[in-house]
Parts: structure tokens; C-alpha cells; sequence
């Protein structure tokens, strides 16, 4: 999702783990796979060294070819509202401040406070789950990413250092939960029911798996490592095999303030995961964010969080075996035997890709409910012939006492650090990861690396490398990983690009895409994705204006002489990012978070971008999640 600038700078060592050059990298993957390619011989060979003869056979392999999304694209531009494709409507469904549940309080702007936002659906919603109970009646499980003050609050309100307003921010995040039914075809929130739920940053939460009780997840308020308040920088995450909603903790450094000497035990690690950041204010109003007073207490952020949705009184639990880093997601899928596969990316220029893949398999008859608590965890190392999965055991190579790991707990807390240790490849900010159950494919989404380099002289600037070719990234690309025979649970792997997004007439951006893509279906900076009930891929942006438009949903085709084609179809209101497409099971209703809508550098609330949703000159721009059908009830994107 959205980083600060200091997130683009990468912290992983792995600065210069060796170049290639585009036109060999190029060259090697496309002549294994004549589908996808550039829109012409002059701008495939501007970016490409590579011989006349390949790159005409390239380019006369894939024609224009039809698609199975028949909707009508809309056209690219910016302005303070959204737009779908003619024959569609989009509703607002849920916005930041509405009350949740039957008592709740009225969102007032200008007398915010922790206990009316616990009651209300927080802010900059970003990830959504949907947990279907029956044809007409599911649960909507919506992260909350992060709070932004500026935008947020009045004038009089940004008081640095003030604790009432820190509370309230701190009560914006974590999750919601909220039961909706289906009405005469259109979708609706059940404000009494039973199952509606804020889960926030002050929450108490289980630490559950092999960090459980170690010494480092110790703090003063918690002397057994075991418990912990609350669930912060909530990206996007999952639904499991199960029924219960993971979420994805990022960028937990912004949170922690505060200084750490050089020589205390964590330096390295936090240093690893950018604690103390100190963008926000906290910890002048909770120690537990100043690292000076309690330094372990970071450790306790950063890992996937598993939540029962049907049972309001459950304890969420922190799965330590699925790693600590920047997750941005936690997508799950079931292997062949049975073991569940969870793929996540870690969200900072440079870093990795993980899966983790559990040591039992699910029993759908008995469902164990920890189990995700036991397995391997695994870093993706690429090259040109494959992906190796390296497993971030204890013992195993250098994961040794010798080397500072002197267990599996410590493995997991540094997870960063174990996969420098292994030699993981460094990428392009993988956010979203999305298994295919039913090609047996994964789709990574890069979202972009301005810091990615050609030569091995900037420390911090990331060398090219297989998986990420281009140099000053700042359009992002799409990776397919093609697990064998459909086995997710495999420790090798087959991968091809899907597409290198970008403006695909200008042959400096090295752009790949079908040629039968338009001039409004190209896009940049993927970010969070899904796949329809009728297997189709979708794709939500966070910095498509660098491209000249604002951000959006993108489908995407990605089988047959059609692979590689965008179509636009839903543009978000300037300052917006998209995130979080889920459809309902039968494909007639779609989902979307609107995040942060009117923002930029310089906004505040008295002077956003737009006013959207409500365009109330009393109102701010308001985080929201809309739902979109067809007109005529069908499918959505045919």
C-alpha cells in the first residue's frame, strides 16, 4: 500500500545481488513463451538486445485475440468522483465513521473520540474478506491500514503529543467486522447484528506458535510474551480453507518512537524492520511505542493475525510461524495432500517473497484450529530457470546460534534477517500474492523500485537482478509462478512475467503487454488482486497516477493468444487508491476499498482534493468500501 518515503529506501543487505541485462533476461523468458509481448518491433527492440529474428518471431506468435471480459471499458482521466463501465452501479456500502452497531454513535467530524471510533467503521479501509453464511447473508471482514492526522482531524484537533487524539487514532485501526444481507439484489449493512465487531489497536490478542512466551516477545505489561493489545498497519490478507480471516500487519515501524542504543540486543532487528520510525506521535501518549521503555514490544507487530469471524467473543491470535516482517497479504490455498499454502509478500522495496506451508494437512470433518501454528516457512530465491523455496528453518544452513538464531524463535521474530542470511532475491515491493486453485499458478504483484539500479555503485540502490530487470522501476510488473502439477506445497517452481506495466507506447518504459491492449487498459503499480468465480484475474492500483490517471481495477487476461490484456474498469476519485476486490460466490456482487480519497502530500482536512463519498462541505473525504452489481443482476466482467 501507500509508503512513506522512507520505506523506499530498502534495508535489505542484498543491495547488489548480481545484474543482468534486460535484453538477455528478455530474450530468455519470452522464447519460452510467444504469448505475451510489446506493442511493436521499434519499442520491444528499444528495451530488448535481442536478435531481429527472435523479435519478429515474438511479435508475430500473439495476435489480438478476444477476451472473456465483454464489459466496456471506461476511459482513463481524473476527476473527484468514480465511474464503472456503462451497464454497472456502484453503491457505497460502508464509510469511515459509520456506526457499526445498533447503539453506536453518529459520525461527528468535529468530536472524534475513542469510544465513538470503536463503535464505528474505521479509517482508510483496505483489505476485504467476505465469509459467506448463506446465499443472501455473509460477513465483510475490512482492514483499517493506518491513520492520518492531517487528514483526519481538524485544525484544532492536530495537537501534537495529545493522548485524547492518539487514542482515537488508535481506535481507527485494527479490523471490522460487519454481517450484510442481500435485499431485492442489492447488499446492506445489519447494524444489530450479533456478529458485528471492531477489533482495534488497543484489542487483546494472543501471540500464538514458536515465539509464543520467548524472552524477546516479553515486555514490562506482559511478562509472559503471550499476550499483546492490539493489530496495527493492517494491509490486506486472506480467508482460510476454514472460514477464518487473516490479517496482514505492515508497516508497524511508523508506530515506535523513541531511541535504542546500537548495543542493545535488537538493535539489528529493529534497524532491519525501521524501528524507531517515529512518524506518529504515539509514544508521547503509550509507552509501549517508545522503544527507550519497552523495546520488545515491536516484536509483538508485524505478523499475521488470525481471527474467528463467527464467534464475536473469540481471541484473535498473532501466528508466529508465518514469520515477522512488512506483510502485506496472507492469501491461503490447499496443496494437493491437504497442507495449506499461505503466500504473502513483504511490502518494501528490496525485500521478499514467502510461502508458508503447514506440517498437516486440513481436515475439513475436524478442523484444527492452530493449525497454522506448526510448519515451514519459506523465501523465494529466483532465477532464470526457477524459483528455489528456501526454508527458513532453525539449524538448517546458517540459521545457526553461531549466527545469531538460537532457535526457531528467533528465526521467525528476524525473519528479515534469516532471509538475508539464505540469500533470498530481492524484488520490486511484493505486495499481493494470489494462488489460482484452479490453474495451479500464483500471480505476485511488484508494485515498483525507483531505487532498482543497473550498476553496483549506490548503496542504496537494489542491483537488478531475474525476477526484477528494470532499472528505476517506478511502474511495477506482474510475475506468474507455475507451481508443478498443481502441487502449492513444491520447493521449486516455474516463473514467467505476465506483464511489465507502463505506457506501452513509449519505448523507454520497457513495457510489456498484449497488443490487443487499449490505451485505457495499461496500468501501473499493481497492488492487491483477486480471482473471480469464474477464475478471471483482477487487479487494484496504488500509483497509476504516475502514469497519468488515477488509480483503479484492472482485469486481466491471462490464458491463451488473449494472455497479457487489461481492461479498465472501475477509476477511483483522485488522491484514491484501490485495494481489496473480493466478489460474492455467485460473481454478482464486487467489492472495493477507496482508500485515503482527496489526499496528497499537501491536503489536509480543511482542504482535500475532493469531497467524496458525500460531497458535504461539512463533511471530509471519507475511506470507504462501494459494491458494485450489472444493471441486469448477471455476472460481473462478462
Amino acid at each position: 500500500m501507500t509508503q512513506i518515503d522512507k520505506d523506499d529506501i530498502p534495508s535489505s543487505p542484498r543491495a547488489n545481488d548480481g545484474s543482468v541485462t534486460i535484453g538477455n533476461l528478455i530474450e530468455t523468458r519470452l522464447s519460452r513463451r510467444m504469448m505475451l509481448v510489446g506493442l511493436g518491433a521499434s519499442a520491444l527492440s528499444s528495451a530488448c538486445a535481442t536478435s531481429p529474428a527472435k523479435t519478429n518471431h515474438l511479435l508475430t506468435a500473439a495476435k489480438p485475440a478476444s477476451t472473456p471480459f465483454t464489459f466496456k471499458e471506461i476511459e482513463r482521466g481524473s476527476d473527484g468522483t468514480h465511474h464503472v463501465p456503462d451497464g454497472y452501479k456502484a453503491d457505497v456500502l460502508l464509510r469511515w465513521g459509520d456506526p457499526i452497531f445498533k447503539d453506536a454513535p453518529d459520525f461527528n467530524p468535529l468530536a472524534q473520540n475513542s469510544n465513538s471510533q470503536s463503535q464505528q467503521f474505521g479509517y482508510n479501509n483496505d483489505f476485504i474478506g467476505f465469509v459467506s453464511m448463506a446465499d443472501d447473508r455473509g460477513l465483510l471482514c475490512v482492514n483499517h491500514e493506518y491513520s492520518s492526522t492531517r487528514n483526519m482531524f481538524p485544525a484544532a484537533q492536530r495537537i501534537k503529543k495529545d493522548k485524547a487524539r492518539i487514542k482515537t487514532e488508535i481506535a481507527s485501526q485494527g479490523t471490522s467486522i460487519v454481517e450484510i444481507n442481500r435485499v431485492n439484489n442489492r447488499w446492506q449493512v445489519k447494524r444489530d447484528s450479533a456478529l458485528n465487531r471492531r477489533i482495534t489497536g488497543d484489542t487483546p490478542m494472543n501471540i500464538s506458535g514458536p515465539a509464543a512466551g520467548h524472552a524477546r516477545m516479553k515486555t514490562p505489561a506482559d511478562p509472559s510474551g503471550r499476550r499483546v493489545l492490539g493489530t496495527l498497519g493492517n494491509c490486506a490478507g486472506g480467508i482460510t480453507p476454514w472460514g477464518t480471516y487473516l490479517t496482514a500487519e505492515e508497516n508497524i515501524d511508523g508506530y515506535f518512537g523513541g531511541k535504542l542504543d546500537k548495543a542493545h540486543a535488537e538493535a539489528d532487528n529493529h534497524a532491519r524492520m525501521g524501528v524507531p520510525d517515529g512518524r506518529q506521535d504515539w509514544h508521547y501518549a503509550d509507552d509501549r511505542f517508545n522503544v527507550s521503555i519497552a523495546p520488545n514490544e515491536a516484536n509483538r507487530f508485524g505478523w499475521i493475525v488470525e481471527i474467528d469471524p463467527l464467534d464475536p467473543n473469540s481471541t484473535p491470535k498473532k501466528r508466529t510461524a508465518l514469520g515477522r516482517f512488512k506483510h502485506e497479504g496472507a492469501e491461503s490455498v490447499l496443496a494437493p495432500d491437504g497442507r495449506v499454502v499461505v503466500y504473502m509478500g513483504d511490502d518494501q522495496r528490496g525485500d521478499y517473497l514467502y510461502k508458508f506451508v503447514s506440517r498437516d494437512p486440513y481436515n475439513p470433518a475436524r478442523p484444527d484450529p492452530d493449525l497454522l501454528d506448526h510448519g515451514t516457512l519459506h523465501v523465494a530465491r529466483f532465477n532464470e530457470s526457477g524459483v528455489d523455496w528456501l526454508a527458513l528453518t532453525h539449524g538448517q544452513g546458517p540459521l545457526t546460534a553461531e549466527n545469531g538464531f538460537n532457535s526457531q524463535a528467533d528465526v521467525m521474530i528476524s525473519t528479515r534477517l534469516a532471509a538475508d542470511a539464505l540469500g533470498a532475491t530481492s524484488m520490486d515491493r511484493p505486495e499481493d500474492v494470489q494462488p489460482h486453485p484452479g490453474n495451479g499458478r500464483v500471480y505476485v504483484m511488484l508494485t515498483n523500485n525507483k531505487n532498482r539500479s543497473d550498476a553496483n555503485d549506490a548503496p542504496l540502490r537494489t542491483a537488478v537482478n531475474a525476477a526484477n530487470p528494470r532499472a528505476d522501476n517506478v511502474f511495477g510488473h506482474i510475475i506468474e509462478i507455475i507451481e508443478p502439477e498443481g502441487d502449492f506445497a513444491a520447493t521449486r517452481s516455474e516463473w514467467e512475467f505476465l506483464v511489465k506495466c507502463g505506457n506501452p507506447n513509449d519505448p523507454a518504459f520497457g513495457a510489456l503487454w498484449n497488443p490487443a491492449t487499449s490505451k485505457n487498459g495499461w496500468f501501473s503499480a499493481p497492488d492487491n488482486c483477486a480471482v473471480d468465480p469464474r477464475g478471471g484475474l483482477w487487479i487494484a492500483t496504488d500509483g497509476n497516477p504516475k502514469s497519468g490517471a488515477v488509480d483503479g481495477l484492472w482485469a486481466l487476461e491471462t490464458e491463451g493468444l488473449g494472455r497479457g490484456t487489461g481492461r479498465a474498469f472501475f477509476r477511483a476519485p483522485i488522491g484514491a487508491e484501490v485495494c481489496g476486490p473480493r466478489f460474492t460466490p455467485d460473481g454478482r456482487a464486487l467489492f472495493l476499498s477507496v482508500q485515503h480519497p482527496g489526499e496528497d502530500d499537501d491536503t489536509t482536512y480543511e482542504t482535500p482534493l475532493t469531497r467524496w463519498p458525500d460531497f458535504d462541505p461539512g463533511l471530509p473525504p471519507r475511506p470507504s468500501v462501494v459494491v458494485i452489481y450489472r444493471d441486469d443482476n448477471a455476472v460481473i466482467g462478462v
